[in-house]
């Protein structure tokens, strides 16, 4: 695999095909994966000590950063598989001042793990934002989140874990959960695999809900609903798997649209009456679930290579 080609795909700008084509060549063999892992550690040191245009170039001079001493930039993309940008706004640290913030985004089409500085892993979704601070403070890791991510929270009793979204918070100490808060969807789900959580509406603070395992807790009409839950295939994205039950037409494009970079007009809305089924891998490409789909009820797609554009028929 041509390494400039990785690069592409780290920096969010492949190709539909060969996006396709680099997870494809990913599953061939565990060798394959262990040099994607070791060009995107690459890739992350680079980009946290490189201008913006320059990092292709300077991401294929790896002798040159080795003595520049990138080794301790390496120690961090070792946490982290995506790193956009190193921001610094201010946070309360007690009495030490403000404390750098470090942001990550997530381009379409990818998924992302990393852990945090108290220890906690978490996965992230496409077109997923996070801030966290580089260190957390005495009383509190305060985390913000745009996007779907799923958690699983290093426990200190001490110190609370605070997940801030658009419109509410998600308040743990130790537990593993999953929180899909996307702000251009005007979306908030909590889901609760384990332990327990807080969440509350930033708007009216009386409005909170305390979740119980196997429970998910939704923003609707200014209120938080609970609902129970008996299948968790939907959140098993961070395995690369694409699963939906009984979902409405609009949401699964939309799905497709994030895990594959591009977008889908539907000019057809006969099937946006009908609610769809389906489990398949990310790998599988486009085509693949489209034709799953088909299966269920008659539609067509045209494919605009160029301008990456879906047309349901």
């Amino acid at each position: 695999m041509e390494k400039e080609l990785l690069y592409k795909f780290f920096a969010g700008t492949a190709t539909l095909e060969e996006k396709e084509c680099i997870m494809r060549w990913m599953e061939v063999s565990p060798n394959n994966k262990a040099v994607f892992l070791k060009e995107r550690k690459w890739y992350n040191a680079v980009l946290l000590n490189s201008e913006p245009g320059n990092v292709l170039a300077a991401a294929n001079k790896k002798q040159h950063w080795m003595r520049s001493g990138v080794m301790k930039f390496l120690r961090i993309a070792a946490m982290i598989a995506i790193a956009f940008g190193l921001g610094y706004f201010a946070q309360d640290r007690d009495d030490d001042g403000p404390v750098p913030m470090q942001t990550i985004a997530v381009p379409a089409g990818q998924c992302v793990n990393l852990t945090l500085p108290d220890g906690s892993s978490i996965w992230l979704n496409a077109q997923t934002t996070i801030q966290y601070p580089v260190s957390f403070n005495k009383h509190e890791r305060k985390i913000k989140l745009d996007g779907e991510a799923y958690f699983e929270v290093a426990k200190d009793k001490k110190r609370p874990f605070i997940v801030n979204t658009k419109d509410c918070s998600v308040e743990v100490l130790g537990t593993k959960f999953n929180v899909d808060a996307y702000s251009s969807r005007d979306k908030f789900e909590t889901v609760l695999m384990e332990g327990s959580v807080k969440v509350s509406m930033h708007t009216d603070p009386s409005e909170t809900v305390s979740l119980k395992p196997n429970n998910k807790v939704y923003r609707s009409n200014g209120k938080l609903l609970t609902q129970k839950i008996d299948n968790y295939e939907r959140y098993r994205w961070k395995e690369g798997l694409i699963c939906f039950q009984d979902e409405p037409f609009r949401l699964v494009m939309e799905d497709f649209e994030k895990f594959y970079g591009l977008k889908i007009v539907v000019n057809n809305q006969k099937v946006t009456k009908y609610l769809y089924t389906g489990k398949f891998k990310q790998t599988d490409g486009i085509d693949y679930a489209l034709s799953l789909l088909q299966k269920n009820i008659h539609f067509t797609y045209q494919r605009d290579r160029e301008n990456h554009v879906v047309y349901i028929n």
